[in-house]
């Protein structure tokens, strides 16, 4: 962040030959760092190629993952790691063993380029009758790295996000597959070219991929029924456009924030649902943010274990340690804290509505970048604020999870219980 920050100041990075304000150059570098995709400026017209470089670094960077990456660098360079980023990279990458780490964190980043290749010849081909060549490749290439790691940036002129392109099956589909890949999550990939089938994924892959589906799915059918009767949204266009539009805001929305549409223009109930979406998030160890479907999921079957009187958390024949559940339990609960705090202090310091300021912090604390459209008109303490979000959304969860997942120390002694009423 610093090193993009510094870089996007300088006149050379930006088009108007001038020292950009400070607070732009480090609002946007955060955005590209967190791949959060929030911009306060014109991404297409204010930064130069050279700026649009930087952020597209950034958001590789970011989204491959800091652990990831900084692994991947370490065995090309000195062939070694210390046992403590071995632990890191097992609680990032969630896997039960050291042994092999270093290969997959290799297989991380070759994965990652494959499908982003992929992507970007897709785009190419579709690119080069609208665009020059050399500016259809480097639309197609900055694309294709913001839709793997679900930034939600673009640099596409004339265009506010994907509308340009909203009859364009093939590029809102291939869109669409590399966010979705991108925030499935390595782990799964990798059990996807492994296994190949269902049944043999671990728990946690399966939980992952079941409640993904399933938010997908609900997405797409609140925002299909709460925008059927939008003008400024999908009424008045073609049934098949309305679903794929839905489909596509479910899939990008929970983690992207890319749009055919201006969510100020959004029913206040889509809003508020997708809101929700935001705040879960994508896979651990993927390119999104969150709390992240994995605690979810945990948190959804702690309660129906409780509600039907079970004393363990049993799921396909597994039990859920207790320990995890409490930690996914606090990771949930200091992520509503965070949130509760952030909106706090922006209702003091912004005169916008409370719906469009809490839109705004769990776009940020869980990297998206939607907007309700009020991020360029914040004051110097709200685009602050907003950036200390992103960088706590992006780390936070991952920070604290390894913070809660030490090895825990034996009580010498304990206390006799006292029960405390609930409900």
């Amino acid at each position: 962040i610093a090193i993009g920050t510094l870089l996007l100041w300088l006149p050379y990075f930006n088009t108007t030959g001038r020292f950009a304000p400070f607070l732009t150059a480090l609002f946007t570098a955060t955005a590209a760092s967190t791949v959060t995709g929030r911009a306060v400026v014109d991404t297409a017209t204010h930064w130069s190629r050279a700026g649009q470089g930087v952020l597209m670094v950034l958001m590789e960077v970011g989204g491959l993952g800091f652990m990831s990456t900084a692994t991947f660098l370490l065995v090309i360079i000195t062939q070694r790691v210390t046992v403590a980023n071995q632990l890191i990279m097992r609680e990032f990458l969630g896997i039960s063993r050291r042994s092999g780490l270093l290969r997959l964190s290799i297989q991380v980043v070759s994965i990652s380029l494959f499908f982003q290749l992929v992507g970007f010849l897709i785009f190419l081909w579709r690119f080069l009758p609208i665009f020059e060549p050399s500016e259809a490749v480097w639309q197609a290439l900055f694309l294709a790295v913001s839709g793997f790691n679900n930034a939600g940036f673009n640099i596409i002129p004339e265009s506010a996000s994907m509308v340009l392109f909203r009859k364009e099956m093939w590029v809102l589909g291939s869109l669409t597959a590399l966010i979705i890949v991108g925030g499935i999550s390595y782990s799964i990939l990798a059990e996807f070219l492994r296994f190949k089938r269902f049944s043999r994924f671990s728990l946690d892959s399966r939980m992952v991929i079941v409640l993904s589906l399933v938010l997908w799915l609900l997405g797409a059918m609140v925002f299909f029924v709460s925008e059927f009767g939008n003008e400024a949204t999908l009424k008045g266009l073609p049934l098949g456009s309305q679903v794929i539009d839905s489909v596509f805001h479910s899939v990008s929305g929970r983690t992207a924030g890319f749009t055919t549409i201006d969510f100020v223009q959004t029913e206040q109930h889509t809003n508020f649902f997708f809101t929700g979406l935001m705040f879960i998030g994508g896979a651990s160890g993927s390119t999104a943010g969150g709390i992240k479907v994995n605690t979810m999921a945990v948190i959804l079957v702690a309660v129906m274990a409780s509600i039907r009187g079970r004393a363990q958390v049993e799921v396909s024949g597994r039990e859920i340690p207790a320990a995890q559940i409490q930690r996914a339990l606090a990771l949930a609960f200091l992520g509503i804290g965070f949130v509760f705090i952030v909106a706090f202090f922006l209702v003091v310091t912004e005169g916008f509505p409370f719906d469009d300021i809490l839109f705004e912090t769990v776009s940020a604390f869980g990297t998206v970048g939607l907007s309700s459209g009020i991020t360029a008109d914040l004051s110097v303490w709200g685009k602050s604020l907003l950036a200390g979000t992103m960088f706590v959304g992006r780390l936070g969860p991952l920070t604290m999870a390894l913070a809660l997942g030490q090895t825990p120390q034996r009580a010498i002694y304990r206390y006799s219980q006292e029960r405390v009423r609930i409900g």
